[in-house]
């Protein structure tokens, strides 16, 4: 297997297994705590170092996943004085911890391969460098097996306890009703996510994890309102970034982690401008439209209004619309077109505008509202 083709699988892998475990993290509201946990964890993984003295131990990951339910539990904690606010609380703790662990690194752990720039940056382009062997047998790179592990366990936990995640994301209050324990979820589920941050720190850095855990899943979500489709979408998504990235960084001879970045943002920006519920340019459609309709709307009840009176006569006349409506003339023209058009009243020859039968029961109907 080439080079270039273990640094893809390693980038795919990776990107599904935050995306998945960000796809709730999103849902719930808590981008932020995904940004304090990719940071904190680091203290996990500096503190376990230091009791074990092996970069390569695998207490590294329990240390890293405790850390991070403790951040959870120190911003909830902080949450529940009602002192702070949730996102203050998260600016109060993701800053201490991280820049403990950072002066803990730069102060004892200057002589070994746990670094800022390493944590913070990664390099996946070095991925298939640091292998697996088992039993002198060379099984590929270790980064891909580690978040092949994670990926698993992301999909595991998630086909195990969809309907209990789906409940306790959208409706807490029912979920601890039906007596589902959502506090115990909700720190399982956090637990999972320090998992994913920690496993992708080797490979991608902590910046690139937040990124992959945010963006798309945030993309499937202007996409989609199905819970199913937003996780596969995400996924593809995710999968997609991870190409396009690799590839755009191999013509431009650039960072892979970065360029995997930027493709995200892009296509969470296509689907931000373009999403054909959710986009941009859907919703400022839908505005326009709405806009239009209320005031064809409006000129039918004005007409309805003055249907019979004695000032019907003058009430009635398109020229006359700008003096009631505060309509321009060129806006005026319009409205009173497209109501032609909808069946909702007919020009007659003096220059009025009488009502459908149509064009009555619409106001009619919009007066009882």
């Amino acid at each position: 297997m080439s080079i270039e083709l273990e640094i893809q699988l390693v980038a795919v892998v990776v990107s599904v297994a935050c995306s998945l475990a960000g796809v709730f993290l999103v849902l719930r509201r808590m981008a932020l705590m995904s940004d304090a946990i990719s940071h904190t964890v680091l203290l996990g993984i500096v503190l376990v170092f230091f009791i074990t003295r092996d970069i390569a131990s695998p207490f590294l990951v329990l240390g890293a996943a405790a850390m991070g339910v403790a951040t959870v539990g120190l911003v909830e904690a902080l949450v529940r004085t009602r002192l702070v606010r949730e996102d203050a609380s998260i600016g109060l703790v993701f800053p201490a911890l991280f820049s403990i662990a950072v002066i803990l690194i730069t102060r004892y752990a200057g002589s070994v391969h746990l670094d800022t720039d390493a944590v913070l940056l990664g390099e996946i382009a070095f991925a298939p460098f640091r292998r697996l062997e088992v039993g002198g047998v060379d099984l590929g790179p270790r980064s891909l097996w580690v978040m092949g592990g994670v990926l698993l366990l992301n999909i595991t936990f998630i086909a195990l306890l969809y309907k209990e995640l789906k409940l306790s994301t959208f409706d807490p209050g029912l979920a601890a009703a039906l007596g589902f324990a959502p506090g115990l979820l909700h720190y399982a589920f956090m637990t999972l996510v320090s998992i994913t941050a920690v496993g992708a720190f080797d490979a991608v850095g902590s910046i690139l994890v937040v990124a992959l855990m945010i963006t798309p899943p945030a993309t499937a979500y202007l996409l989609s309102d199905s819970l199913p489709r937003v996780l596969i979408l995400s996924a593809v998504i995710a999968a997609l970034a991870a190409l396009v990235g690799f590839w755009t960084a191999w013509l431009v001879d650039a960072s892979i982690a970065g360029c995997m970045a930027s493709a995200a943002g892009v296509l969470f920006l296509l689907a931000f401008l373009l999403a054909p519920e959710r986009g941009v340019i859907a919703v400022a459609r839908r505005r326009s439209r709405q806009r239009w309709e209320f005031a064809r709307l409006m000129l039918a009840i004005h007409l309805l209004h003055h249907e019979g009176a004695p000032d019907a006569a003058n009430e009635s006349r398109e020229t006359h619309l700008g003096e009631h409506l505060r309509w321009e003339p060129k806006f005026a023209r319009r409205v009173v077109s497209e109501a032609a058009d909808e069946d909702l009243l007919v020009r007659l020859q003096d220059g009025r505008l009488e009502l459908t039968e149509t064009g009555r029961d619409s106001a009619r109907k919009a007066m009882l509202v």
